[in-house]
């Protein structure tokens, strides 16, 4: 699915996922022109396509030897494998702490616009070198994700 009308953006400054962000964390954010919930828009992010869903296999067998989650932890409310922290009508965070590294993702719609923030607090040079190898996957992953949902009608 093309992501041709997917913008890399500043996270919204009233995201309650700006309270986490420090300095020398990652943050990267893209939005879309969508009416979906957040929590609509979280399903349609999590549905992952099989070329994703393929590279989260090779995830979860290179990571597995080191103990990291591939499911996420057990949660009375999930999208995807991930836990969800906070929900409001404008805002669903969702994500969980590892070994590694902590990380979250916000999904927010706002005007007309759907926004996916993802942030990454590392724990230690295993979270940074594991973000760092990840970081172009995870690019084109929240590019499609955002363009399907541009894609979904409410």
């Amino acid at each position: 699915m093309p992501a041709a009308h997917v913008t890399a953006t500043e996270l919204p400054p009233h995201s309650l996922l700006g309270e986490r962000v420090s300095p020398t964390d990652f943050l990267d954010c893209y939005c879309i022109t969508s009416d979906l919930s957040p929590r609509r828009a979280a399903e349609v992010i999590t549905d992952f396509p099989g070329w994703a869903r393929f590279l989260l296999r090779i995830r979860r067998i290179v990571t597995s030897p080191f103990g990291l989650s591939n499911d996420g932890p057990a949660a009375p409310d999930k999208v995807g494998v991930f836990p969800v922290e906070t929900e409001t009508a404008r805002e669903l965070i969702a994500g969980f702490n590892d070994k590694h590294l902590n990380f979250r993702v916000s999904v927010l719609s706002q005007d007309g616009r759907v926004f996916l923030a993802t942030w990454v607090h590392p724990h230690n040079i295993g979270g940074r070198l594991y973000l760092k190898t990840i970081l172009p996957f995870h690019i084109l992953i929240a590019r499609d994700a955002l363009a399907r949902v541009g894609a979904t009608q409410s």
